[in-house]
């Protein structure tokens, strides 16, 4: 059987539709100074060769072998590729390229070497033919390539059947999660026309910090130091913005300021959240079985949370019925508590919040509804990525409470635009508004002393 793994093993020609490399050693060692000066172009040339590989292998028996066998023959196949492009690889050389081809191989296959590019922070695979990644908030096409849809059928039944999920017709799209934690969302046909569709939002290794955001311009020292002091006075809040703005890696921020002597108890579709806290408990959803059966939902989580004794809950996306479980926990004892949520601005977040709250049935009048808000929910942190691709924290915002039927929502801090420079970036400066906070005399009763200076907006951030 191991004999059909392969059936070319000699030295292979060079495809006639690719270029064929010059054997020259100064183009040769042009190409090795190229490669150790650019991770993403020695990235490409590893995806080119498993092009390659997976035209001459069996796929359907790469999972069938001992990886032991698996090397023995990679390492023939590699070795017989470098002496057909007369590569300048000593033997160390060659043994660290076969490892890393395998790993592709035995790994997601010709994605494996994006996931390990920290440069890339989403993957995007439209159908077999073509793979998107974003880097530095800039989508650019890559030279990744499956061998067909039943190739990428194969890695996507790995993804899923790693955390205990299916995807088929009868249930053609799921959320699932990589063993390093990234965020995978997958859609087959009937739903997906031309093929297979995958997304993947990649888990940081090293989670990123609030000096780290301060660092990179997402927001100014004097914002940051608000939001600790929020965060240490168990206010609750709202992380808010679209799809890719980086509430997610907000609210991780946000978590390292909460004492390591709380309970904290998160609530996920897909575990992603980054708690260094030493008392974390970490509950996820589950979809239904074959027979429709089995599914647990956020909101049934919310309230089993509140049976484990939490000091704080924090759900990574509220997005239903499961709203109205929030805000009735944060209203009874769980101060503190967070969450993200899908809104353009603080105003539609709360408004978003509203319609959450009516999807769970309950006979509640809208200003009985607002009135839940405003007294569960003290501050809302606005996130948006702008048309450079960069991060920022446009707003941050209190609520103050209820006027006659509306939420009263006062903005401390805003990011104003104010044109853009030659290379298309976004030129913009962080303003205080003038208005101090009413959560302030609470903070001072905890210990938490804000100068007054940081909210005057003759100040610079």
């Amino acid at each position: 059987m191991l004999a059909h793994l392969s059936d070319r093993w000699k030295a292979k020609p060079v495809r006639t539709d690719e270029p064929a490399p010059s054997s020259s050693p100064d183009t040769e060692k042009a190409f090795f100074d190229d490669v150790a000066a650019s991770k993403p172009k020695l990235i490409d040339e590893k995806v080119k060769l498993h092009g390659r590989i997976i035209d001459d292998f069996n796929l359907a028996l790469i999972d069938k072998v001992s990886r032991e066998e698996l090397a023995r023959q990679v390492r023939r196949f590699v070795a017989d590729y470098v002496l057909a492009e007369r590569l300048a690889l000593n033997e160390k050389e060659l043994e660290a390229f076969t490892e890393e081809v395998l790993d592709e191989m035995v790994g997601l296959g010709p994605i494996e070497p994006l996931l390990k590019d920290p440069t890339v922070s989403d993957i995007l695979i439209n159908t077999h033919r073509s793979v998107y990644v974003e880097r530095y908030g800039k989508l650019e096409p890559t030279a990744v390539r499956f061998k067909d849809e039943a190739h990428l059928l194969r890695i996507v039944g790995k993804i899923v059947a790693g955390v205990g999920r299916r995807i088929d017709e009868s249930s053609p799209t799921v959320d699932a999660r990589l063993p390093d934690g990234s965020r995978v969302n997958v859609a087959v046909r009937p739903v997906a026309v031309d093929g297979p569709l995958v997304s993947i939002r990649k888990f940081s290794k090293k989670p990123f910090s609030m000096d780290k955001l301060v660092d990179i311009n997402a927001l100014r020292p004097a914002m940051a130091d608000v939001l600790k002091a929020a965060v240490s006075g168990r206010v609750s809040m709202i992380v808010s913005g679209g799809t890719g703005s980086g509430k997610t890696t907000m609210l991780n921020a946000l978590s390292s300021f909460i004492s390591p002597q709380e309970r904290l108890i998160t609530i996920e579709d897909a575990a992603e959240l980054q708690l260094q806290q030493p008392h974390v408990g970490r509950l996820e959803t589950r979809p239904p079985n074959v027979e429709g059966r089995g599914e647990i939902r956020q909101r049934e989580l919310v309230k089993n949370a509140l049976r484990m004794r939490p000091d704080r809950i924090i759900i990574g996306e509220v997005r239903g019925e499961e709203a109205f479980d929030m805000l009735q926990a944060m209203n009874t004892g769980h101060e503190g508590s967070m969450t993200t949520i899908h809104a353009n601005n603080p105003r539609d977040a709360v408004r978003r919040l509203e319609q959450m709250v009516g999807m769970a049935g309950l006979p509640m009048t809208i200003g009985a509804i607002r009135s839940q808000i405003a007294s569960a929910i003290q501050m809302i942190v606005q996130l948006q990525r702008l048309s450079d691709g960069k991060r920022r924290v446009t707003s941050i915002a209190e609520i103050t409470g209820m006027e006659g039927d509306v939420v009263q929502l006062h903005e401390i801090f805003r990011f104003v635009r104010e044109g853009v420079d030659a290379n298309g970036g976004i030129i913009g400066s962080f303003r205080a508004t003038g208005v101090r906070p009413k959560l302030l005399q609470e903070l001072k009763t905890l210990g938490v002393d804000i100068p007054a200076s940081v909210f005057d907006p003759a100040n610079p951030l």
